[in-house]
């Protein structure tokens, strides 16, 4: 298992920048802009961990700009914590045997959600390319909210 990256979800990009890059002094590493999700993703790595971030796409903080206004409340603004794992399949299997509600299932061999004891969302990504969509994953409905 890898840690990913954390994301945080902001309601002044700008304002967002000039705290973690200008002030805390995090590095801007890669930006993806969404229209159709009408979202901005920009992603920042502290100073020794910029090389790592650009080969690794990991240790990484997750700016996440939702273009509509919203108001966060109920710690909707903490986002996720994320982890690249050997084999999705297996560690969602691991987890609801020993009473995991699997949230997001990895339909797509690639992504899962899962929530902590403490309802902090944890997002499980696929390390290489995405496995061969199986079951019972394929067809599993989403539990709840991530």
């Amino acid at each position: 298992m890898q840690f990913l990256h954390t994301m945080v979800r902001v309601n002044d990009l700008d304002a967002s920048l000039h705290f973690y890059c200008d002030l805390l002094g995090l590095k801007e590493v890669r930006r993806k802009e969404n229209e159709k999700g009408r979202f901005t993703l920009v992603f920042l790595a502290a100073p020794e961990d910029e090389a790592r971030s650009e080969r690794l796409t990991a240790p990484e903080l997750e700016l996440t700009y939702n273009w509509d206004p919203e108001e966060y409340t109920g710690g909707r603004n903490f986002g996720h914590l994320a982890y690249r794992v050997d084999d999705i399949y297996a560690l969602c299997q691991h987890l609801q045997d020993n009473g995991v509600t699997i949230n997001r299932p990895p339909r797509d061999g690639h992504m899962a959600f899962v929530k902590s004891p403490d309802g902090i969302s944890v997002e499980l990504l696929q390390k290489g390319d995405a496995l061969s969509p199986q079951e019972p994953w394929a067809s599993m409905e989403n539990s709840g909210s991530w």
